[in-house]
């Protein structure tokens, strides 16, 4: 259905403030249809295209730290870039989110990241933070899932506690197609559990330059 500029304009202004807000008042948000459908819809069908040779097993750490841990997280990965349309219509719809909140928030976001994650039945990613205060440039983390027809029976959820000392999960977000999760990335543990079947989503970071002339620190 066609839109007219103005009206996709304020769409989006709206849904900047209801992002910015929820950050400021809790945290974190999760929004069961945020982007475009037919944004989410070509992201999928981009995704089921690609084969495992072009995906790469997942490890923790970054750089010279980076290390593979089975016991931790065991699901493969695929960085997106601007060479495939779809990959840059994603990443363009996150450089108006960054804008939208850095205007809004005065968060300094610099530079957004993101990768396919491919979770095979049984795959997990055990509790974990994103970053660490004051040892990453990563403050703002993203996750938007596309599984058709995802059944809470097909397991796979996304857990989130509201700080690294608590025992009590405050959300369970069951990765339904087109789900959108942000949050601060310092503040939450999180946890994927194992699920019956294929699982897809696209984790990204919106980073803070913390080097000297614009060179990030650390690179991906």
């Amino acid at each position: 259905m066609y839109s007219p500029p103005e009206l996709t304009l304020d769409l989006h202004q709206r849904l900047y403030d209801q992002i910015a807000d929820a950050l400021v008042d809790n945290g974190y948000i999760i929004l069961p249809s945020a982007l475009p459908e037919t944004l989410t819809g070509n992201l999928y069908r981009h995704l089921q295209a690609l084969n495992d040779q072009q995906f790469q097993r997942a490890g923790i750490g970054r750089e010279q730290d980076h290390q593979l841990h089975g016991e931790i997280r065991r699901d493969t990965i695929r960085w997106l870039g601007q060479q495939q349309a779809v990959e840059a219509e994603y990443l363009n719809w996150m450089e108006g989110l960054r804008e939208g909140l850095n205007r809004r928030l005065f968060m300094g976001l610099f530079d957004y990241e993101a990768h396919f994650s491919h979770y095979r039945a049984g795959a997990f990613y055990k509790r974990h933070l994103d970053a660490f205060r004051g040892q990453t440039n990563r403050v703002l983390t993203t996750v938007l899932y596309l599984n058709r027809d995802w059944h809470s029976r097909q397991g796979g959820e996304l857990l989130i506690w509201p700080e690294p000392d608590s025992d009590k999960v405050i959300e369970t977000v069951v990765p339904q197609m087109g789900t959108l999760v942000i949050f601060l990335s310092e503040q939450f543990p999180h946890e994927v559990l194992p699920a019956t079947t294929d699982r897809y989503s696209i984790a990204g970071w919106f980073r803070v330059n913390t080097s000297i002339n614009n060179q990030l620190d650390p690179p991906r």
